[in-house]
């Protein structure tokens, strides 16, 4: 299963858009094989909600021209950014920004003709141009680079891979999200990349879903700031941030033929969540996904397009469709600005190009809506100043061994600390009992499994990170990188057993346990390394077509965990997993003294294990999911049954009761809860303290008033992202004290409980911060709410309304360890 450097350049391109298969030979010791399919996306029309063919006119929504309020609402541009903050005390203003960008944009296309207006909105073609997708030069605009992926450039050399979005969230710490969010905005910037295809930020509904790990968990609230801080900081490096995959795009099975219906409260509420939060940080694009959404495809769906995003939201930039998910010339209509890759699957025609045209020419689509669809994407563009000395495009990801335009420029300064440091901050300790975690120089010690080592050829062997041999990285498919170097726990462990003077041995087999068990006979500590994979559906691996097909551990990893417990009474058991996985076999195996959830942590995955294993990181991670202990439990279960030539119903009956918010409503024990982790110390919690906080703006006093007795905000232009429902509302104080003798970090959550007549999941995350204490020493934590956090949807008023009753709320370390409690002030 070794890529084959011959047929690597024509791959590269054809992975993003269709499927194959890989006998990646994981579940048994059979060697590797591969085997592709390539097949064309599936477009369904019976049954579908379609735009009709008529003329429709357009008026182009107003560019927002609010007040800004320095120091809450200040104006601010996406290179400058506010300084990031553990707490919420600040609603970036960027209208004076798009404002200017939309003038320039308007006056650079006043003299071109309808061709090259809609030559900016349609793609080369697939496979053509230096870039995953490229819009052409165009007079005096030099057109746009965009490129993959969510944590990395990819099809780029001398770059970081990065953490994967999941691993940034097991973080929550938003100093963190930033950094890593301006690290690779700055890559990308330096690649010559115009738009970088990331973040991704759908929910994790379905616990194998595979392509969870690219995102931010299995919360809204969480997900949201995590997107927030990601877009800001990629922003700020230069480079315009593309969200996606707007929306429901929840499975990877069925994915281009199956419809997710779902109630306009719960898509408000859980799934558009973090994309309005983007919005907010000054989004530049948005990826419309390939799914359909109530029966209506979500690059043609005019109520998610015109209506929340850009009505609702007040979103200024444009909406790009994924490659090949365009399915009619009229989602120009329903609020399509770009389509990608520009052709249709064997053709050089398009949805777009000419037959747009001919609808503008035809007057079915008006001109009004081209020049609104060119101005926003060339509007974009100003926004993050790429006019001005923006680098031009030094590598060709669809030709690695094209040396006339792979300048080969080395992007990565210094961003391996970064790296390692959110490998190990978002690293979850899960069990640790009899002292056995942090090591301490033990005499000598075994690491078992494949999972332990390097890959057997190389950190790049597998095409598109389709197979895993070594160390788990990341998963598969567009929304990876190509390694300029991966650590393995091996080395990063064998350099410290240098320092301490212990012994180490090693076995890679995950096969043979009888071997393992003998191996782990006398040794001080027995670590043991498991891995669960999955990826994009563009490939098959062991049979997991993208999604997982089970929630248990890969290559044998239950047995081989079970193998070595039998054999070693200090059993460590290292779990580099993209979700969520079934411990139960072992998780209370009287010899497992420690469980270190490791997650998916880039190419320092190997120091940053170490850091925590020795405790010169003291973990703090928390879970971003819950860990069940039986697939069941989950609210929402894999489809996998349909002809994929029909649509594939997908009901969302959970309705906004995923995740623990299912357990918790269900009374349903999990193994490990949402937000869990422990730490080499402990932690007390005190003196809590709740207060209102006067609002100074003025022109929306009555908006304050009406929603303090219970009205919904009003329909209108950016309503949802309104100032009078995100400006700072109500602060939360308390103490926590670092009862242990250690420093470390604590990372304090806020669960809502809302009234009954809200009908809402009985805790609702809706703060969180991070606070480094030393040993026996207290500080002082704040967290902020807003209007909008202690909101819900009025599907019937389509506006944001405070429920009727008493809202209270809870402090603590999970979502079900709470340690304060206390209700919002009338």
């Amino acid at each position: 299963m070794k890529r084959a450097p011959d047929m690597l350049p024509k791959l590269l391109a054809l992975l993003c858009a269709f499927p194959f298969e890989l006998g990646a030979g994981q579940s048994s010791a059979a060697p590797n094989s591969t085997t592709f399919a390539f097949l064309p996306p599936t477009i369904i029309s019976s049954g579908v909600i379609t735009i009709p063919l008529s003329s429709y006119s357009f008026t182009p929504y107003p560019t927002p021209t609010p007040t800004p309020r320095p120091p809450v609402f200040p104006a601010t541009d996406p290179l400058n950014p506010p300084d990031v903050s553990s707490d919420r005390h600040v609603v970036p203003d960027f209208a004076p920004a798009w404002t200017t960008a939309y003038q320039k944009a308007k006056n650079l296309i006043s003299n071109y003709t309808i061709e090259e207006k809609v030559n900016i909105t349609t793609g080369v073609g697939f496979g053509v141009g230096l870039c995953s997708a490229n819009i052409a030069p165009n007079k005096n605009f030099p057109g746009l680079c965009l490129e993959d992926s969510p944590l990395a450039v990819r099809g780029a050399d001398f770059t970081t891979v990065f953490p994967a979005g999941i691993q940034v969230a097991s973080t929550w710490n938003r100093a963190l999200m930033r950094a890593r969010g301006l690290a690779l905005g700055q890559e990308f910037k330096g690649k010559g990349v115009n738009i970088a295809l990331a973040p991704v930020m759908n929910m994790g509904r379905v616990a194998q879903g595979g392509r969870n790990w690219e995102g931010f968990g299995a919360d809204p609230f969480l997900a949201g700031e995590s997107a927030y801080e990601t877009v800001l900081g990629m922003q700020h490096g230069g480079v315009q941030s593309c969200a996606k995959h707007f929306i429901n795009s929840e499975q990877e099975q069925f994915r281009a033929v199956e419809s997710s219906n779902v109630d306009d409260r719960t898509q408000h509420e859980i799934y558009a969540h973090p994309f309005l939060r983007s919005v907010m940080a000054g989004l530049s694009s948005i990826m419309c996904s390939f799914n359909l959404i109530n029966d209506t495809y979500a690059c043609n769906n005019d109520k998610m397009l015109n209506d929340i995003l850009k009505r609702e939201y007040g979103f200024q930039g444009f909406v790009m469709s994924d490659s090949f998910a365009t399915t009619t010339t009229l989602s120009a209509v329903a609020g399509l600005d770009m389509t990608m890759p520009g052709n249709l699957y064997n053709s050089n025609a398009s949805y777009f190009g000419g037959n747009l045209t001919d609808y503008v020419n035809e007057g079915y689509i008006s001109m009004a809506r081209l020049d609104d669809m060119a101005t926003r994407i060339i509007a974009a563009w100003y926004f993050l100043h790429q006019d001005e000395e923006y680098p031009a495009t030094n590598f060709n990801s669809n030709d690695p061994n094209d040396e006339v335009n792979n300048k080969h420029v080395n992007v990565q300064a210094d961003h391996y600390r970064i790296v390692r440091e959110i490998g190990a901050a978002g690293t979850v300790l899960l069990k640790n009992t009899n002292g056995a975690l942090p090591l301490n120089k033990p005499k000598n010690m075994v690491l078992i499994g494949s999972d332990a080592g390097p890959g057997k050829y190389g950190p790049n062997e597998f095409l598109f990170g389709g197979g895993v041999d070594g160390i788990l990285a990341q998963g598969w498919g567009s929304g990876t990188g190509t390694f300029s170097y991966l650590i393995s726990p091996l080395e990063g462990i064998q350099e410290r057993a240098r320092q301490d003077g212990s012994s180490v041995s090693w076995d890679f087999d995950d096969w043979n346990t009888d071997l393992a068990g003998t191996m782990a006979l006398g040794q001080a500590v027995a670590l043991v390394f498991t891995v669960s994979d999955s990826g994009e559906g563009i490939m098959t691996v062991d049979d997991n077509p993208g999604d997982r097909n089970n929630l248990t551990a890969w290559n044998n990893g239950d047995n081989l965990i079970l193998a070595v417990a039998a054999q070693n009474n200090n059993t460590i058991v290292v779990v580099n997993s993209v979700g969520p996985l079934i411990v139960e076999p072992w998780i209370e195996h009287p010899n497992i003294t420690a469980v270190v959830w490791a997650g998916i942590q880039g190419q320092e995955a190997g120091n940053a294990i170490a850091d925590v294993l020795y405790g010169a990181y003291n973990p703090s991670g928390r879970l971003p999911y819950t860990i069940a202990k039986d697939p069941a439990d989950y609210p929402a279960q894999l489809v996998t049954n349909g002809s994929g030539s029909e649509v594939v119903p997908i009901n969302y009956t959970e309705g906004l009761f995923i995740d623990y918010r299912h357990f918790d409503q269900a009374n349903i024990t999990p193994r490990f809860e949402f937000g869990f982790g422990l730490s080499y110390t402990t932690f007390s919690y005190s003196a809590l303290g709740v207060a209102a906080i006067q609002s100074s703006n003025i022109d929306q006093k009555d908006l304050i008033i009406a929603w303090e007795g219970g009205e919904a905000s009003p329909i209108a232009e950016g309503s949802s992202v309104a100032l009078w429902l995100h400006e700072p509302a109500f602060q939360v104080t308390f103490m926590v004290t670092n009862t242990g003798s250690v420093s470390g970090t604590e990372i304090p959550q806020l669960y809502i409980h809302h009234p009954s007549s809200a009908c809402e999941p009985p805790s609702v995350l809706k703060g969180f911060t991070s606070v480094k204490i030393g040993p026996y020493d207290t500080k002082p934590v704040s967290i902020i709410l807003s209007r909008y956090d202690l909101s819900v949807w009025d599907a019937v008023a389509q506006g944001w309304r405070k429920p009727d009753g008493q809202i209270s709320f809870s402090v603590g370390a999970s979502s079900r360890d709470f340690r304060l409690w206390g209700v919002i002030p009338a």
